[in-house]
């Protein structure tokens, strides 16, 4: 199958290329810059100019392929609504060109849409839904309405070496402030997946997925905040402290909001209906490699 994959140079892409790659499939995967375009060719890939904004070029990938997978989004969390609201144009525009055909498309969204239950694969939420995440999976409704065979991979706090996520965020703040910091008890919870087992699920997805369905890429449903700060405390040789919600704002910045937030979610559907089963290091293990302690 010949599979057109956005962000295909990303952190959770390169390894969706390396995965399809290593099944047999061909790739064509779009790059932003000279950059991507090299590693996505040292990687075996073809590569297609574009980018997730540009949407005549997502359309004209789109067009090749037998099978799209799309991971782009632009992890400016700092400007979350509007890259939100880029990634419902972006899946928008692929679903014009895939209307009328049976090329399957998945597409990318969060688990971290329902604070304080477990999320699971069921659940659908309104247009109000305050969660701006939600934007890119309305958008997949929309193109689903229109006869494309649409799914949804849901991805929790991805890891792995050279993760550029929530974790080294929380390092980095850590870091700034100099000690690292919870939120009242620091209960709240985030799952986690690494990234090769994330990349297997994608493939999955495109091999088997039922149109419509949405997987969660979970395998840990929930990792306390106070546990990571203290093994971030540990290694960068900090105090690791409570802080009152209050004082969230003036520690965490932006970023307070998602260092609040308990989101765990469960994979047992997905994992019933696909056949995933993680194998990966969890996110603990993969805390200890000194990749994330470096400056």
């Amino acid at each position: 199958m010949r599979v057109f994959v956005t962000g295909a140079s990303g952190f959770v892409g390169s390894a969706v290329v390396q995965d399809l790659l290593s099944a047999g499939h061909e790739v064509l995967g779009l790059a932003r810059s000279d950059a991507s375009a090299a590693a996505i060719e040292k990687a075996g890939a073809k590569v297609h100019r574009g980018s997730v904004d540009d949407l005549d070029s997502l359309k004209r990938g789109a067009a090749q392929a037998d099978g799209v997978i799309h991971t782009a989004f632009i992890h400016d969390f700092s400007n979350f609504v509007e890259n939100c609201e880029i990634d419902r144009r972006a899946i928008t525009a692929m679903g014009e060109v895939l209307a009328g055909t049976d090329t399957p498309l998945i597409i990318t969204s969060g688990t971290g849409t329902s604070p304080g239950r477990v999320s699971r694969e069921n659940e659908r939420f309104p247009a109000d839904h305050p969660n701006p995440r939600i934007a890119s999976e309305q958008a997949a409704d929309v193109v689903e309405a229109t006869g494309v065979k649409v799914m949804t991979v849901r991805l929790p706090q991805v890891h792995g070496p050279h993760d550029h996520g929530f974790v080294p965020i929380t390092i980095n703040i850590a870091r700034d402030k100099g000690r690292a910091a919870y939120v009242g008890d620091g209960a709240n919870r985030w799952p986690a997946v690494h990234r090769l087992d994330a990349a297997r699920l994608y493939r999955l997805a495109l091999e088997k997925g039922t149109a419509g369905a949405r997987y969660n890429a979970v395998a840990e449903e929930g990792i306390s905040l106070r546990a990571l700060e203290e093994v971030i405390g540990r290694h960068l040789d900090l105090p690791v402290v409570s802080i009152a919600p209050e004082e969230a704002a003036d520690y965490y910045g932006w970023f307070a909001a998602f260092a609040s937030m308990d989101i765990p979610a469960s994979s047992a559907w997905t994992r019933k209906t696909l056949g995933w089963e993680p194998t990966g290091p969890d996110l603990m293990i993969d805390l200890e490699n000194e990749d994330y302690f470096r400056t």
